[in-house]
């Protein structure tokens, strides 16, 4: 033990030695190649090594972070303490019914249920994911759909984390589930309107939905039509219907480009038809409006000869883009994110300086819809630094959009919008218990990036926070495929306010927080601003002393958690510590196997490394390819065993070599759920553990002690 500031502190050193992975353990040789990876063998899943060394790692980092499990068992207290355990979703309006779906006290997963007619009446429990959760360390449900009548449930669900689903159909009636049983689907599930035919997708080899079937209730799967089959490897199938209901759509989209298809949903053995020929570098998203007097359109959304999209209105009977009318203009400054159309309306989701925004458009006189400019109503928002994202709004005669609300000191909140008199009902506030909203402030600066780029940084911190640089900071990234981190509140986040910390997203470029864009320059050979963008937005951070670099975390996920890589490479010196959440760190081995799930669309991304140049580029900022012989900060790294995404071996052999070549006494920790996938535990309770442990991480990184503690607001 050792005394700082008067109190007993536990010394941080090894309670056990770190696991050392060998290089190449099956040959015991190493090949003096730089270009053979020494530790490609962990990528033998099924090899009983393999799995001996991440359990050896999972031990290690237990005994090394045993000395806060006092800490963390605090953590998780007082973050399940915030939420409501027993807890119920705002109704959703649909076909005579109100759908909603509950939590209760002690439960790990959502209940789904409805009444009928209105709220007073009995309730019916459509799935309950506790029960289907029995038997397993893991349940994720990836489709949910109920029939045009009403009648039927179909249902998917993954038990492994790997998402790759089982489709089931309950009968609501009764509660009996159908024999119908359909293994290998993803995302993407819809009903035809005769309530006995069902639209799903199937996966290849490499995890990509390349299929779409047609189901019959009752016959067997391996009957099933096959309606479409992409063969290019660069391109998923998704699958959607419009509000409207009369088209069920198949996207067919890569990186960059789209094609959409329709299929009439009153005919169940309707043939589809292309809405326009894919076009390399040009993406569209379509959906149907029908209006009061019968006239059906497609309406779109592209980037055609419009970098931050524009909107389309098309004939259904002839929706070959030389037809397409222009509806809504490009603008420079506005980027169109998605369009939502209501018989009357239609509600245009942008992007402005940062910022989510909503605006609707009258179509009740015909004016718009037949291409003659029609004056649109944003909605106002009470926050200068907020999120807003849709809600469900299943019935396409309404008038009223549901949407929801957020920011980084306002808890989530549903607002319903009365399109017609342009007033919003608040519907529901998510209760956090114990926190005192008027404690914290937040707001956006600009960090300037290298080349003068001004690059938006969202931050939240207590009032009574002092600027003198001592001030613990977490500092969040994402930056890829044009993914807009917006700011939004967290209730777990409450844990490190309460400890004097601010808590600050970096809007860097590859995201699409600033438009189309901003999205550009961050990938393919401009991948680098995505970087020096987030360490300009630390050194922002610290030369307004709201932190410094001792005081200093960094936390990303997935291609964040590339992000991390990145800058822990480039300047290690800048950051105390690094939490790599399923960190994709081995871009270059990735990039260059078309068997990994997500590899072949995402040459699109990052790039082919089959070309020379871009395999340069690659190797010049791949995270695992850049380790050096030097101090790196603490870190800790979590995988997933079954995940599809970023493949466990990727963190598992960056900490190794890591382990080899850093010459730091920081700890180095890697931590593999070895039943789960991309998203980690997910029961509700699980989840705030590992949120727990990380936190724990981080503070004792910073030695941040519970004395910090603002007690006031427990």
């Amino acid at each position: 033990m050792a005394v700082k500031n008067g109190e007993e502190v536990r010394e941080k050193k090894a309670v056990s030695s770190p696991p050392v992975a060998q290089k190449d353990p099956v040959t015991h040789q190493n090949h003096g190649d730089e270009r053979v990876d020494p530790y490609y063998w962990l990528r033998e899943r099924d090899n009983l090594a393999v799995l001996d060394y991440l359990e050896a790692e999972n031990t290690y980092t237990a005994a090394m972070l045993a000395h806060t499990e006092p800490l963390q068992g605090t953590l998780y207290e007082e973050m399940k303490s915030r939420i409501k355990e027993t807890d119920e979703s705002v109704p959703v309006a649909h076909g005579g019914y109100y759908y909603y779906h509950r939590e209760e006290e002690g439960m790990q997963y959502r209940i789904y249920c409805r009444k009928k007619g209105s709220m007073d009446a009995a309730e019916q429990v459509l799935l309950d994911l506790n029960v289907e959760a029995e038997g397993h360390d893991f349940l994720q449900m990836g489709n949910f759909a109920v029939s045009p009548d009403h009648s039927l449930l179909a249902f998917a669900l993954d038990t492994d984390g790997s998402e790759t689903y089982t489709l089931r159909i309950k009968e609501l009636e009764s509660g009996e589930l159908l024999h119908d049983r359909i293994e290998n689907t993803y995302y993407g599930l819809e009903w035809g309107n005769d309530n006995r035919t069902l639209y799903y997708t199937t996966l290849d080899p490499a995890l990509r939905p390349h299929k779409l079937h047609r189901h019959r209730l009752g016959e067997a799967p391996t009957e099933d039509e096959i309606v479409y089959h992409e063969e290019d490897e660069r391109f998923f199938l998704r699958l959607y219907k419009a509000r409207s209901d009369k088209y069920i759509f198949f996207a067919l989209g890569s990186a960059v480009t789209s094609e959409v298809h329709a299929v009439d949903a009153d005919a169940s053995d309707s043939r589809a038809f292309l809405v326009q020929p894919r076009v390399q570098d040009v993406e569209y998203y379509v959906t149907h409006h029908r209006d009061r007097s019968g006239q059906d359109r497609f309406l779109i959304l592209t980037n055609w000869e419009a970098e931050n999209f524009r909107v389309m209105a098309v004939p259904v009977c002839t929706p070959a883009r030389e037809n397409w009318q222009e509806l809504i203009p490009h603008s420079a400054e506005v980027m169109l994110d998605r369009i939502e159309p209501f018989q009357d309306f239609l509600v245009v989701w942008e992007r402005e300086s940062g910022l989510a925004q909503i605006s609707t458009y009258d179509l009740r006189d015909g004016t718009f819809l037949a291409g003659r400019s029609a004056a649109s109503h944003r909605l106002e928002q009470p926050e200068p630094v907020y999120s807003v994202s849709h809600g469900q709004n299943p019935e396409f005669s309404s008038s009223t959009l549901r949407f929801q609300y957020t920011s980084l000191v306002s808890p989530p909140t549903v607002f319903d919008y009365d399109m017609h008199d342009r007033t919003r009902v608040l519907r529901k506030q998510d209760e956090v218990k114990g926190y005192d909203q008027a404690a914290y402030s937040s707001e956006r600066i600009w960090a300037v990036a290298p080349d003068g780029v001004r690059v938006p940084v969202s931050l939240v911190y207590p009032v009574e926070a002092k600027r003198d640089g001592g001030s613990p900071c977490l500092l969040i990234g994402y930056g890829s495929y044009g993914m807009s981190y917006d700011p939004s509140f967290s209730s777990n986040h409450v844990s490190l306010l309460q400890r004097g910390f601010t808590v600050a997203y970096a809007h860097i470029r590859g995201g699409g927080e600033m438009g189309r864009q901003w999205k550009e320059d961050g990938k393919y050979l401009k991948k680098k601003n995505t970087f020096t963008d987030f360490i300009a937005c630390a050194e922002a951070l610290i030369s307004r002393r709201y932190t410094s670099p001792q005081q200093l975390v960094i936390s990303g996920r997935s291609a964040g958690g590339l992000l991390m890589g990145a800058v822990a490479n480039m300047r290690p010196d800048l950051f105390a510590g690094v939490v790599a959440g399923v960190p994709f760190v081995d871009v270059v081995n990735t990039m260059l196997d078309p068997s990994i799930p997500l590899t072949v669309i995402e040459w699109e991304e990052w790039g082919n490394p089959a070309d020379a140049e871009y395999y340069r580029y690659m190797k010049s900022y791949s995270p695992y390819d850049n380790i050096e012989v030097k101090p790196y900060p603490a870190i800790l790294a979590t995988a997933g065993l079954n995940d599809p995404r970023v493949q466990y071996w990727e963190p598992a052999k960056w900490v190794a070599r890591l382990r080899a070549c850093k010459t730091d006494d920081n700890p180095l920790l890697l931590k593999t759920e070895m039943g789960a996938g991309h998203f980690s535990k997910s029961g509700r309770y699980d989840y705030l553990e590992e949120i727990a442990l990380e936190y724990a991480f981080i503070l004792d990184t910073l030695d941040v002690g519970t004395s910090n503690h603002r007690g006031s607001e427990r």
